[in-house]
């Protein structure tokens, strides 16, 4: 079958993309792994010792800048619907976090441990239905947003992918209750046309 003019120059792109041939460089399963660098560059998030759980971890980018951030003492705890490789350092759940079983198995591997960071670069299968991909996109940053909540220690952080659009400008109000530093951030890695931006909060008032 033919391939569509835009997944061809999305093919291109990706080909073409040095951020995909430095993670071949690197080892780095995603392009991903450099959003959350430049992240922690500016934000300094994650740090040796600590204790992150990251949401929609697959194929596992962010998770390998974690486990390496938090080395030599610090942990990864990691869950996604989709499975994922294994990686040094980081205890992974497969599962759907929003349901109380796998919510469950996250609680019982932080165990009395208090949880400094929660990430989550997660989206949506895309449908090309523009409102619904928002909506469903929102619907995943708010669910890791009360997840984020129910674990995080106080002053702990929180970062996630947000897409600009409908229910964008309530979302943040609603996380600026939470937290005492709410600041948005584009990295470098992220393609100039891509609505995502990273929402970072620092703060968390447990």
């Amino acid at each position: 079958m033919a391939r569509s003019k835009s997944s061809g120059r999305w093919l291109m792109e990706h080909v073409n993309d040095p951020y995909v041939k430095q993670a071949q460089v690197d080892g780095y399963r995603s392009r991903a792994s450099y959003k959350l660098l430049g992240i922690n560059e500016k934000d300094k998030l994650i740090k040796s010792g600590m204790l992150v759980v990251d949401l929609g971890s697959a194929p596992g980018g962010w998770s390998q800048v974690a486990s390496k951030l938090v080395a030599p003492n610090g942990r990864v705890i990691a869950s996604d619907i989709l499975p994922m490789d294994s990686l040094a350092d980081v205890e992974f759940i497969q599962g759907d976090f929003t349901e109380e079983s796998v919510f469950q198995q996250i609680l019982d591997a932080i165990g009395e441990e208090p949880v400094d960071v929660v990430i989550s670069d997660m989206a949506p299968n895309i449908s090309g239905v523009a409102s619904a991909d928002q909506a469903a996109s929102m619907y995943l940053v708010e669910l890791a947003l009360d997840m984020a909540r129910s674990v995080l220690k106080k002053n702990g952080a929180f970062v996630a992918k947000v897409f600009q659009g409908e229910g964008y400008e309530e979302f943040i109000k609603d996380i600026r209750e939470s937290f005492t530093s709410v600041v948005v951030r584009k990295p470098e890695a992220s393609r100039a046309r891509s609505r995502e931006i990273f929402v970072v909060a620092k703060g968390f008032k447990s």
